[in-house]
């Protein structure tokens, strides 16, 4: 039995859940998302509250799914109500970022400038050109672009120059001793 699954997930007001078959759409003041939950669980709506549960009996295959699926309808809630953020720092000499119409520049090294097309969903904003915000209501969404901006340019070991996670600290390696 699944101890988180068990919880039902509270619907804060101003938020609305639809459940079509299979499909579970939220929509909420920052958006709307919908996700497609397997077979084998049941989606209700009781009152204010969301419950997730297995649609017929208790299998192996139901056990993970069950507590998964009842925390990513609960991600997907928190979601439209408040939003996510993943917050990215640019380090090195001479590295920025900056808009262009709608894509991002990204100049971090390379002979070329790195165009970043918005993706659908997610909204960039940029302070001092050194951190990028990266928001969206899909929480899977957001970190994936946010490491998809890290991978760009990952930082590296020897000066930390490159993209990192905001508060991300890199451990230094020393450099090439000098003989003497």
């Amino acid at each position: 039995m699944s101890r988180i699954g068990k919880k039902p997930v509270a619907i804060p007001k101003g938020v609305e859940v639809k459940i079509d078959g299979a499909k579970v759409s939220i929509k909420g003041p920052k958006g709307t998302i919908t996700e497609s939950l397997p077979p084998t669980l049941a989606v209700k709506v009781e009152g204010d509250q969301v419950a997730i549960g297995p649609a017929r009996e208790i299998t192996e295959e139901v056990k993970p799914l069950w507590g998964l699926y009842r925390q990513i309808v609960n991600n997907m809630i928190e979601g439209v109500t408040r939003g996510y953020r993943k917050s990215l720092d640019i380090h090195g000499v001479g590295y920025k970022a900056e808009f262009k119409g709608k894509d991002m520049v990204l100049s971090v090294g390379f002979s070329y400038p790195v165009i970043v097309k918005p993706v659908p969903g997610i909204t960039f904003t940029i302070e001092n050109q050194t951190k990028i915000n990266v928001d969206g209501v899909d929480k899977r969404l957001v970190g994936q672009t946010a490491a998809d901006l890290r991978a760009l340019r990952p930082p590296e070991p020897y000066k930390g120059k490159g993209i990192r996670n905001f508060g991300e600290v890199i451990k230094l390696k020393a450099g090439k001793a000098a003989v003497k």
